[in-house]
């Protein structure tokens, strides 16, 4: 070895052999296993505690309570009602007019819509057949008068005659014989006076009633109304059974109609005559008629279980008309006003505002359980995972949906379904929203 590569070899520099290494398993730390074996069993714990917890919850349905404008429900009831019903309005005075008498149309001088008075005609028959009939029982009339003044003069030349004959017979003047022949002749006198006079009677009750006939020919209303269907035409034959319709025309007095409701027997407790009402008509549903209980009807319709209740309307408006269909809120006694500062009483302007404002919230009929009293009732509010039982005043039943009046705030959730199995503090598990 030269010099040269002496010098390098003293240059170089050793590094150690490193091991080479070998593939197997590497070993995890013993604190990481334990780590892993907490959570796993944390997470057992909590999956078994909600199996449990599910078990034990009873299963409700959830509904929220919602104002009017967001309940969708056609608005909500009147200010102040404690229950709705709907029905429809009635006329209490109407009539479908026909004629008494079998005749031939000649005229009908009306029209449907048009306004008639008492008395005013409304048709007319053919006169013809019933004038003649009449003329010719006035005749008869006649006639019998005739026979009855014959019969009188008869009669009054026999009574002289009878009495001498009478007379003579005490006296022995003569014979029974001749004395009964005519007593006969006398009495035969009075008898044809009597069948007479019945004859005149009899011929002027014929008169009276052809002059009754001929009357009907002229066919007038019974009563101020309007005409709401004309069912003849002229040419038409007509009786009191005209198939036509129900009436050569039929007429409705306005200012009888009101609103008849069923009212469920379970709620007609709220309601008793002379309570104050608001009418809302379908075709209207922005316009609350004041209204007023005439009566309730004191029979249950035990099919249906309603009682029938009679509404009378304050107010009277062309627009309503018969067989509209109708709500009826049945409010609440005004409280009386008590007195302001400057001595005056009555309620103001804003009062009445605040007052239609405060018309609560809906919720599903489902989620209420009525009282024993009628106003209040009980509810179930879902708070998590638990309820809590809710006394609540209530208001109108609007279709499937109860108003709250108070005792309940919009937004709050409400157990629906069947509320027997619910207490308070129950654990709930919502199955459906």
């Amino acid at each position: 070895m030269d010099e040269k590569t002496s010098l390098l070899e003293q240059l170089r520099i050793d590094r150690p052999t490193e091991p080479v290494r070998t593939k197997g398993p590497r070993r995890v730390p013993t604190g990481l296993i334990i780590g892993v074996a907490v959570v796993a069993l944390a997470a057992a714990g909590g999956i078994a505690y909600w199996k449990v917890s599910e078990a034990g919850a009873i299963p409700v349905q959830a509904a929220t309570a919602q104002t009017a404008a967001s309940s969708g429900t056609g608005g909500a009831p009147v200010a102040g009602s404690l229950l709705d019903a709907s029905g429809y309005v009635v006329a209490m005075r109407m009539a479908s007019i026909s004629s008494p008498i079998i005749g031939r149309v000649d005229e009908v001088p009306i029209q449907a819509g048009e306004t008639v008075k008492a008395g005013q005609i409304i048709a007319k028959l053919d006169p013809s057949v019933y004038r003649a009939s009449l003329n010719q029982s006035v005749a008869q009339a006649a006639q019998a008068n005739a026979s009855l003044a014959s019969a009188r003069v008869a009669a009054r030349d026999a009574t002289p005659i009878y009495q001498r004959d009478k007379k003579e017979l005490a006296e022995g003047l003569i014979s029974q014989d001749a004395f009964d022949a005519e007593e006969q002749t006398y009495d035969a006198a009075q008898a044809a006076v009597n069948v007479a006079e019945e004859n005149l009677a009899a011929a002027r009750a014929t008169v009276v009633f052809n002059q009754r006939n001929l009357d009907y020919t002229i066919i007038r209303a019974p009563f101020d109304g309007v005409v709401t269907a004309k069912n003849a035409q002229p040419g038409q034959i007509v009786s009191y059974s005209f198939s036509g319709g129900g009436g050569i025309a039929d007429i409705v007095d306005m200012n009888s109609l009101e609103v008849d409701v069923d009212v469920s027997e379970n709620f007609i407790s709220r309601v008793h005559s002379h309570m104050p009402a608001a009418i809302t008509l379908n075709a209207y549903a922005d316009w609350h008629i004041p209204a007023e209980v005439i009566a309730v009807i004191p029979t249950a319709d035990k099919s249906k279980a309603t009682v029938s209740v009679r509404v009378g309307f304050k107010a009277r408006d062309p627009r309503i008309l018969p067989q509209m269909g109708a709500r009826v809120s049945f409010l609440a006694e005004a409280p009386p006003a008590a007195p302001r500062a400057d001595g005056s009483s009555g309620s103001s302007s804003s009062d009445s505002a605040s007052a239609a404002e405060n018309t609560g919230v809906s919720v599903p009929s489902t989620a209420v359980k009525t009282n024993a009293d009628s106003a209040t009732g009980t509810l179930f509010v879902i708070d998590g995972n638990t309820v809590s039982r809710r006394t609540v005043k209530l208001g109108a039943r609007n279709g499937d949906n109860q108003w709250i009046l108070s005792g309940l705030d919009a937004g709050t959730s409400v157990a629906i379904g069947d509320l027997s199995k619910l207490h308070d503090g129950a654990r709930v598990r919502v199955t459906q929203q």
